[in-house]
């Protein structure tokens, strides 16, 4: 999942999208259209990012998709494709030849490996390599990466990872060096896109060195690390022993990678405007692009040509605790629902550049399965009649908890312009600010979670399933803390039709039935959705092919050119 404003390096890595776009350079506005992989090689890309890198390991890197920076270090079994648009949704073969091949109803998947491919070192990749990475992000030692192998994988939910339990998970077998089988408790149809997480890079066990492998994680991918300062700076060189013919989504175009983190974004769009120097060879992948910038874009204007314009799939929300008065009653949900005003929240969020109003959980985006509807119709700017009408006589006062910031998009700017809505309606809110280093700790812990708070969630595959899953799943439900199902909804037929959806392995099935699912859930006004992400990110002037692919809603890295 993602915030809906990314400020940590692995936050910014995961994300997933439904991308549009003008990109080029000053005297190429093409999108790309003209782009020629095979003479783009040359040249240093800048990466001007806030967020700090706080880890290297591909067992701590919470990232689907390949991720971004992590791409470039990293291949998995599978990964995006790397396209704009809606194909660009799609996973497609990495290390593998292909997206797997699914027997026993989608509870066995099995992925031969390509030839011709090495580690940093020519040593080759194997299969066993690919089963030892998997196994160290098991590992209490490396937390942070996705957790739903634990759960998907047959008796590998108590797992303690290849330093605790040498004997590795039995559910993944390596019967040569080629071939890895995955046994699954139940179908699993969209396996090709978990198998697109970092966790599925390759790790050589030789070479492991416990919490100290991110200082230098060995390569897969077409660059490898020449220098890495933590939160600080980061830089990256060819890897020559990675083949182009072994891989022809990454275009790894620059010779050297120069990452510097703890930027300020307003410093960073700043820079990209100015394109001085090495700032005309610049990029950002987390610093998307503010007011000032913002009010200088426009059709013609020669800045316009140095956009990229995509969306991540996520939504901005407002989360019940059914558990807790007033909100274990419908009405008073459905009451709220109709007297929320999204023109505010959208205008709090930076406008409609960035940000647009949600009726739905699911965004507007079809690989998601997204069916439109309005239950509890606001119009533009709310209908505090129709919540009165609800709430009827005496009023209401309840307490709406928010981050102490607005770097996430779910501070005091959205809390103030929710707290007005609700104002119309008769409903008085007290504003509870919880800092934002603890506010995931607080509203995920059922025992300190308040009756109604701001959150955000992100796709973390082009896919209805992690979208819907971790909110509505009762069977998510986790009292020690992690908690994402904050309305605490079990309902054994919703979580049955999840399990019917999972063992789909058609994509447009799947997406029906996870539009359709949404919609039912809808009518229960667990939630009132306020927004999806815009995403809007400029770039040097001599940086070319910067096109928002479809998963992320940024531009790749792997394929964008500075020569």
């Amino acid at each position: 999942m993602r915030t809906a404003l990314p400020l940590t390096l692995s936050a910014v890595l995961l994300a997933g999208a439904l991308a549009g776009c003008q990109a080029g350079s000053d005297d190429d506005t093409s999108a790309g259209a003209a782009f020629d992989p095979a003479t783009c090689q040359g040249g240093t890309l800048s990466v001007l990012n806030q967020g700090g890198i706080t880890h290297l390991d591909p067992a701590r890197l919470y990232t689907s998709g390949g991720g971004n920076i992590p791409s470039l270090l990293f291949r998995t079994l599978t990964t995006r494709n790397r396209l704009e648009g809606e194909a660009g949704t799609k996973p497609a073969p990495d290390l593998a030849t292909d997206l797997g091949k699914p027997s026993d109803g989608a509870k066995t998947w099995t992925y031969k490996l390509r030839d011709n491919i090495f580690f940093e070192d020519g040593t080759p990749i194997t299969a066993a390599d690919v089963k030892y990475g998997i196994e160290r992000s098991f590992a209490p030692e490396l937390p942070g990466g996705a957790p739903y192998l634990r759960d998907w994988l047959v008796g590998a939910a108590g797992y303690q990872g290849p330093y605790k339990q040498p004997g590795g998970i039995k559910a993944i077998e390596t019967p040569d060096a080629r071939t890895i089988v995955f046994k699954l408790r139940k179908p699993e149809g969209d396996f090709p896109y978990l198998a697109t997480a970092t966790q599925f890079a390759p790790v050589p066990k030789a070479k492991d060195t416990g919490t100290e492998y991110e200082k230098h994680p060995i390569s897969s991918g077409p660059y490898q690390v020449e220098s890495y300062d933590p939160k600080k700076s980061l830089v990256l060189v060819r890897n020559p022993h990675w083949k182009r013919d072994a891989d022809e989504l990454r275009y790894a175009c620059p010779d050297r990678i120069e990452v510097t983190a703890g930027l300020d974004s307003a410093v960073i769009n700043q820079r990209l405007v100015a394109g001085a120097g090495q700032d005309a060879d610049a990029v950002t992948t987390d610093a998307v692009v503010g007011p000032e910038q913002l009010a200088q874009l426009g059709p013609g204007g020669q800045l316009e040509k140095r956009v990229a314009r995509g969306e991540f799939p996520s939504t901005t929300y407002l989360a019940f605790n059914t558990k807790k008065a007033p909100f274990d009653d419908v009405k008073v949900r459905q009451a709220l629902s109709y007297a929320i005003n999204r023109t505010s929240v959208v205008n709090a969020l930076g406008g409609s550049a960035v940000a647009g109003p949600s009726t739905t959980f699911l965004p507007p985006q079809k690989a998601l399965g997204y069916q439109q509807y309005d239950y509890f119709p606001a119009g533009e700017n709310g209908d505090p009649a129709k919540a009165k009408e609800l709430l009827g006589q005496g009023g209401l006062t309840i307490e709406l908890a928010h981050e102490n910031d607005d770097a996430n998009g779910l501070g005091p700017k959205v809390a103030a312009a929710v707290q007005e809505a609700f104002k119309q309606a008769g409903v008085t809110v007290t504003l509870n600010a919880i800092d934002s280093s603890t506010y995931r700790d607080v509203t995920g812990k059922p025992s300190t979670q308040p009756g109604l708070s701001l959150q955000s969630w992100g796709a973390d595959w082009p896919s209805g399933g992690p979208f819907l899953i971790p909110i509505f799943d009762g069977r998510q439900i986790i009292t020690a803390g992690g908690n994402f199902n904050l309305a605490q909804y079990d309902d054994p037929a919703v979580n049955a039709e999840i399990d019917a959806i999972q063992a789909l392995t058609d994509p447009a099935q799947a997406q029906q039935r996870w539009g359709a699912l949404d919609a039912k859930l809808g009518q229960l006004a667990l939630t009132i959705p306020l927004t999806h992400e815009k995403d809007v990110y400029l770039f040097g002037k001599n940086v070319k092919n910067a096109v928002p692919d479809g998963w992320r809603g940024t531009y790749d890295l792997a394929r964008i050119s500075v020569k």
